[in-house]
């Protein structure tokens, strides 16, 4: 309550909620509760909260879609930020500029009314573009260090825009998730058709279609060069592996579905497939998913 007054009166317009629920937010649908969530509603707004987290030294935790992530049980005493009111949408020919909160959803159908093509490899994952950018989001055929151009940010709480050379992307990771704040994106796209544009994010809703319907956190292990995570931990004997009410998908052994657990058994289940797969193959699984906080 301390937190949240103390919030309100710095920023008397800002969007605030008490006691924030992981487990309400999150697709795994477990983890404790935060003292207070933030949904700055600009730039400006972003920037100058974050800046005075960083200033005040208050916890702070950055959540996009909630996919992706494992939250503790623990209570967090800080803030949660949430970028979903960040929404803006607009293109200049086939370059798309996309706020932090708007969903791969809603960047496939603006795209799709434009005649711009390029996205629908992300057609059906559940992401908010800033939280993509941040992990890096996509899938074989196509990634976010694929077509970004310019990335609006807050760093050190100051509003910048780096180019893609300085986003560092990696495998399902990029230099924002050292703590910099992804705000906005401008995106390369193409011309096209609608009909192949339709005829493409069907394709791929019919692939992601295959996956686990369960609660889950998505991917859980990065796929090591030239392996398939998922191959390996099958190849173990882990599928339908159960700690707690967490359990090893039988459909895609990359997945763990969370059937009324915790983080903890999540966590646990995380622990032993790492070292099975060590023991038996030398390869050490490098995580995909974000703990937090």
């Amino acid at each position: 309550m301390q937190l949240f007054t103390r919030l309100k009166g710095r920023f008397p317009a800002l969007r605030l909620e008490k006691e924030f629920s992981f487990s309400h937010h999150t697709t795994i649908g477990c983890g404790g509760t935060a003292a207070v969530a933030a949904y700055p509603a600009s730039l400006e707004e972003s920037a100058c909260l974050i800046a005075y987290l960083i200033r005040e030294r208050i916890p702070m935790c950055l959540l996009g879609a909630g996919a992706n992530v494992l939250p503790s049980e623990r209570y967090f005493e800080g803030v949660v930020v949430l970028f979903r009111l960040l929404n803006a949408l607009y293109a200049d020919g086939a370059e798309v500029y996309a706020g932090a909160g708007v969903t791969g959803g809603s960047l496939l159908r603006f795209a799709c009314r434009n005649g711009i093509g390029g996205f629908s490899p992300f057609s059906g994952i559940p992401m908010t573009v800033g939280g993509g950018v941040a992990m890096n989001a996509g899938v074989g055929d196509l990634h976010f260090s694929d077509i970004v151009r310019r990335v609006v940010c807050v760093e050190r709480g100051r509003l910048c825009i780096l180019d893609t050379a300085a986003c560092a992307f990696g495998e399902k990771s990029s230099i924002f998730l050292q703590g910099i704040a992804v705000l906005g994106v401008y995106l390369r796209g193409r011309y096209a058709e609608l009909s192949s544009i339709v005829q493409e994010s069907c394709y791929y809703r019919t692939l992601r279609a295959r996956l686990p319907k369960e609660r889950s956190m998505g991917c859980v292990f990065v796929n090591p060069p030239g392996e398939s995570a998922g191959r390996l931990i099958e190849a173990c004997g882990l599928k339908g592996k159960r700690i707690g009410g967490a359990v090893v998908s039988v459909l895609h052994a990359n997945f763990i579905c969370n059937e009324g657990g915790t983080s903890d058994d999540i966590a646990a289940l995380i622990s032993l497939i790492k070292e099975t797969v060590l023991r038996r193959t030398g390869i050490m699984l490098r995580e995909e998913i974000r703990r937090i906080p």
